[in-house]
């Protein structure tokens, strides 16, 4: 079914275990959250960009700078699960129409139809042409997917970094399974040397959803998986869920660690020097 509505939900929590009140750290005097706002609105309107949040201070930044907020549940267990939570006011507001009202058959088509872009709230120096590259790829007219999401080709110093998420891919270039680890196994060959021998592909860490995932996600079965390797996607896979790559150039840094932004700011200042 083809995709006629879409927009961008960005999930942000005030706590996180590695670095808390994360995206509200400053890079070049401004939030992380208020730079991931900027990246996106060089690709959507603003009124098709959402950020969903438990917290106050979350909410007033991203008000003062014009945008909508859906406040959320503290128990959310996951960026998806939050989204999910607001999902009717969501579609109800890209169908403008009372979505609960509708009936069954109204209902299940809008959401077939309709695209929700999962970006991260950690992700300051997101390439707003990856967003725009995905709703291209996602409103291709062929074989149907559940969710779509970009993968670039790592370098061999990436390889076995559990905190860059590999993808294995299909002869289709359908996601067969996300992991920490660096799959498949190279058995006659030393680890140093994996990247150079087979392609790897990282995970960018942005998620293009048909609505239906997210209307679904609490109902589906829990992942073993998801538990064990910590990556919600996990959770699609074993539920038997279809995901749609495309390749990008390079990852889009995350933050989740002191390191992490210590890097990001030295990254900043190298681009401000530069410029």
């Amino acid at each position: 079914m083809k995709i006629t509505k879409i927009a961008i939900a960005i999930p942000a929590r005030i706590s996180s275990s590695r670095l808390p009140r994360k995206v509200l750290e400053k890079i070049n005097g401004k939030t992380i959250l208020s730079l991931v706002l900027e990246k996106c609105k060089i690709a959507m309107p603003k009124e098709l960009i959402f950020v969903c949040t438990d917290n106050e201070e979350i909410k007033d930044i991203a008000m003062d700078q014009g945008f909508r907020v859906f406040m959320t549940s503290e128990n959310c267990s996951s960026g998806s699960d939050r989204i999910s939570s607001v999902i009717n006011n969501l579609l109800s507001i890209l169908w403008k129409c009372d979505f609960l009202s509708l009936t069954y058959d109204e209902m299940q088509k809008k959401i077939h139809e309709t695209l929700i872009i999962n970006v991260q709230a950690d992700q300051p120096f997101l390439n707003p042409e990856i967003i725009k590259n995905m709703i291209s790829e996602a409103k291709k007219d062929e074989e149907d997917f559940d969710v779509i999401t970009p993968i670039y080709k790592l370098s061999n110093s990436k390889v076995h970094n559990p905190n860059v998420v590999k993808v294995l891919l299909s002869r289709n270039n359908r996601v067969l399974y996300f992991s920490r680890s660096a799959i498949p196994y190279l058995r006659d060959h030393e680890k140093k040397d994996w990247g150079n021998i087979f392609n790897y592909w990282g995970h960018v860490g942005i998620y293009g959803y048909r609505s239906n995932i997210l209307k679904n996600w609490n109902s589906m079965k829990k992942s073993l998986l998801e538990k064990a390797e910590k990556l919600e996607q996990l959770r699609l896979i074993e539920n038997g869920y279809s995901f749609k790559t495309f390749e990008v150039n390079g990852d889009s840094l995350s933050i989740d660690t002191y390191e992490q932004l210590k890097e990001a700011r030295e990254f900043s200042e190298n681009l401000t020097f530069n410029s």
